[in-house]
């Protein structure tokens, strides 16, 4: 494979700008996934989800008390009980966000770490040998089997810190042993971030122990590097000790750690939970991680170097998160085109200079090789990115005028009518009912993002904090199971908002003591009519 030209001659004159003001492969990326996700009616897919409702809320209260939360406000069975929120960083600033912007604030910033994430992954893909049409085309890929949570949560955070913590952990690894101390030293500050901001911090730690089995791998089976290799281990060794230590740098300490295993290993929620079951591959998404799945393989078999033992550990991790649980499918499809991108590259470009090659093969893949490193060596040479800052800018004027660029309305962010109780909520307001919700638990987010302080909801979609046992009485309820209603009226509520068509809404319009006293066609709410609980 020839080597790439590793300096790029800077334009002189009318060059100079026509090379400032024409858009990378990079730029045109991230402005069509900023464009794509918060304009028009696709901005509204980033709040098909609703926990960013009590992520803004919560934030709006460590803003209003200057506290961090420890306890429970939102919800009339959890009130005052201990509460890990530990995404409070992110909560804070995207209530300070929402403030400023309001939802379209909170969908355009969204839309920008999204589109950074996978911008990142196209250059650092390239930096590692990757070619530019390869790397992009699987970055693509991974962008549509990452389309699933596609969702204004804090988790796209986690994306972009998983990509940067393993480039620096896979730079530290590769790196002489006198250069390995400045990849490393980024790694706790990392951590300290990673830990407040989302519980995908977990990942983070899968990712040392990886690199540790697969250092410690090396060492036996490569004698002529084990002195090299034991100091790497040691390294490493100590930096996943200041990480740990760094961990704990949170408001919740070590009960962090705790909480975040006790709800992964809650094996009834786990069950339960949407996001944490294996992915259906019947759908689109998950098809475009199977087909990288595919990628990997073949690119594994076929490799003519063989791949190091962490690298193939990284894969089979990264396989198996993305089989086990359907959140995992963004962080997984990310580390697969990491590592298979410069190998797929390098296996085209022997096979072009193969003369025991078919000569139409030997043909295709000299010119995707030739094609490659023409294109990339127009992308370095593309250093203006304007319109990238110029979109980026815009798309922040924009927010802050309501969406509005003139009279054209281009980023409307709200939450889907048909898919959340918008109008039911508003009546709700209207009336004055200030006692707790009974309603399900994805819709919690938006009620308390609509109704908090002046309602409480009875239960929402913070699955740790209400535990195993309340979600078993909540699901006897929702699915009408034997007993529901003596359950219901433990729980002392005279509101219950249910979609129109549940079960749950057809028995209350039967059962003696409650009454329909709204409806349309998203939601009905029901009022006990009679006192006894």
């Amino acid at each position: 494979m020839p080597e790439k030209p590793s300096q790029i001659e800077r334009p002189s004159g009318a060059d100079r700008w026509l090379h400032f003001l024409v858009p990378s492969a990079s730029d045109v990326l991230f402005v069509t996934l900023l464009f794509g996700l918060s304009c028009g009616a696709l901005g509204r897919l980033l709040l098909r989800d609703a926990s960013i409702g009590w992520h803004i809320r919560n934030g709006q209260q460590m803003l209003l008390t200057h506290t961090i939360t420890h306890s429970d406000v939102f919800s009339s069975t959890m009130n005052g009980k201990t509460w890990y929120a530990w995404e409070w960083l992110y909560d804070v600033v995207f209530a300070a966000i929402h403030h400023a912007l309001g939802l379209n604030g909170v969908v355009f910033y969204t839309a920008a770490i999204i589109a950074a994430t996978f911008v990142l992954t196209l250059h650092l893909g390239l930096r590692r040998g990757g070619s530019l049409p390869i790397t992009l085309l699987l970055v693509i890929v991974a962008l549509g089997a990452s389309a699933v949570h596609f969702l204004a949560r804090p988790h796209v955070l986690s994306w972009l810190l998983t990509v940067v913590w393993f480039e620096l952990l896979d730079s530290a690894a590769s790196a002489p042993v006198s250069e390995q101390k400045k990849h490393l030293i980024w790694l706790p500050g990392l951590m300290l971030l990673w830990v407040n901001v989302h519980g995908g911090f977990v990942l983070g730690f899968v990712l040392l122990a990886v690199y540790l089995v697969g250092g410690v791998i090396q060492y036996f089976s490569d004698r002529e590097r084990r002195s090299e290799i034991a100091t790497w281990l040691k390294r490493l060794g100590g930096v996943s000790l200041l990480v740990t230590a760094t961990s704990f740098v949170n408001p919740y300490t070590y009960q962090l750690h705790l909480h975040v295993y006790r709800y992964l290993t809650d094996r009834f929620l786990m069950d339960r939970i949407s996001e944490f079951l294996s992915p259906d591959f019947h759908g689109a998404a998950q098809q475009c991680f199977a087909v990288l799945v595919l990628i990997a393989i073949v690119t594994v078999a076929s490799a003519r170097k063989k791949l190091s033992a962490t690298h193939l550990l990284v894969l089979l991790v990264a396989v198996y998160g993305g089989f086990y649980a359907t959140r995992s499918l963004p962080t997984s499809a990310l580390l697969i085109v990491l590592i298979i991108a410069p190998v797929i590259s390098e296996s085209v470009a022997a096979l072009g200079a193969n003369a025991d090659a078919a000569g139409w093969l030997r043909g295709i893949a000299s010119w995707t090789d030739a094609f490659g490193g023409r294109m990339e060596n127009l992308e370095k040479s593309l250093y203006g990115h304007f319109w990238l800052v110029l979109v980026f800018v815009l798309g922040l004027w924009t927010c802050a005028h309501q969406g509005r660029i003139g009279s054209t309305q281009f980023i409307s962010a709200y939450f889907d009518d048909k898919r959340f109780p918008v109008d039911a909520a508003e009546a709700i307001a209207e009336r004055g009912i200030h006692g707790p919700i009974f309603s399900l638990d994805y819709w919690g987010g938006y009620l308390i993002y609509r109704l908090y302080p002046e309602t409480q909801v009875v239960a929402d979609d913070r699955h740790d904090l209400y535990g195993e046992e309340f979600f078993k009485e909540f699901l006897k309820i929702v699915l009408v199971q034997p007993g529901w209603d003596e359950t219901l009226d433990k729980l002392r509520v005279d509101w219950v908002l249910m979609p129109t068509d549940s079960p749950l809404a057809n028995i209350l319009r039967l059962k003696p003591g409650w009454e329909a006293v709204y409806e349309d066609k998203t939601a009905e709410l029901f009022r006990r009519v009679d006192k006894k609980k």
